[in-house]
C-alpha cells in the first residue's frame, strides 16, 4: 500500500521573506568566513571549491569542473592552472577520449582539502554545539533540500551539477 501525498499549502510571503533574510545572512557570514579561513592555506575560496568538487566527483574534464563550479570555462581554466602550479591538481589523459584531459587531485591537493575540511567541520561542530539534537539532525536535510530546489529553479548547467 502506498502513502498518499498531500500537497502542502503555498508558502506565505512572510515565510518566504523570513527565509530569504535568514539565508542571505547565512551565505554572507559563510562567504566571509570561507575567505578568511581558506585563504590562510594559500588558495582562494574558488580554488578550494574546485578541490572539493574533485574530491566529491572524482577526476573531471575542464568543462565538467566548470559546470560543477558554476563558472565559465576560461575562469575554471585559470583556477586549474593555479592549482596545478601549486601542485594540488594534475592534468591526465582521458582514458576514452584522446582529445580530452582529466583534472585530478594530487596527494598534496587531497591532504590540503582534508586539512581545510577538518578545520571547517570543527568550527561547525562548535557552532551547533548548543542546538537541540533534533535541530542538528534536521538542519542538513533542510539545507540540502533548499540547495536542490534552488538548483532546479536556476536550471542545471549539466548533469554533473545536478548529481552533486
Amino acid at each position: 500500500m502506498s502513502a498518499v501525498r498531500v500537497k502542502s499549502p503555498e508558502p506565505r510571503n512572510e515565510e518566504a521573506t523570513r527565509l530569504y533574510a535568514a539565508l542571505s545572512d547565512l551565505v554572507r557570514v559563510y562567504q566571509f568566513r570561507d575567505r578568511d579561513r581558506i585563504c590562510c592555506h594559500d588558495i582562494s575560496v574558488t580554488q578550494c571549491y574546485a578541490l572539493e568538487a574533485l574530491v566529491r566527483l572524482g577526476p573531471r574534464t575542464l568543462n565538467e569542473l566548470a559546470a560543477a563550479l558554476y563558472l565559465d570555462k576560461s575562469t575554471a581554466s585559470r583556477v586549474v592552472t593555479t592549482l596545478e602550479r601549486k601542485g594540488y591538481v594534475v592534468r591526465l589523459p582521458h582514458p576514452r577520449d584522446k582529445r580530452a584531459i582529466l583534472i585530478d587531485l594530487t596527494p598534496s591537493g587531497r591532504r590540503l582539502h582534508t586539512r581545510i575540511e577538518k578545520d571547517l567541520i570543527e568550527e561547525t561542530r562548535q557552532l551547533i554545539h548548543d542546538f537541540e539534537p533534533a535541530v542538528r539532525r534536521a538542519a542538513p536535510s533542510l539545507l540540502s533540500q533548499l540547495a536542490r530546489a534552488a538548483e532546479r529553479r536556476a536550471g542545471c548547467a549539466s548533469a554533473v551539477v545536478c548529481d552533486m
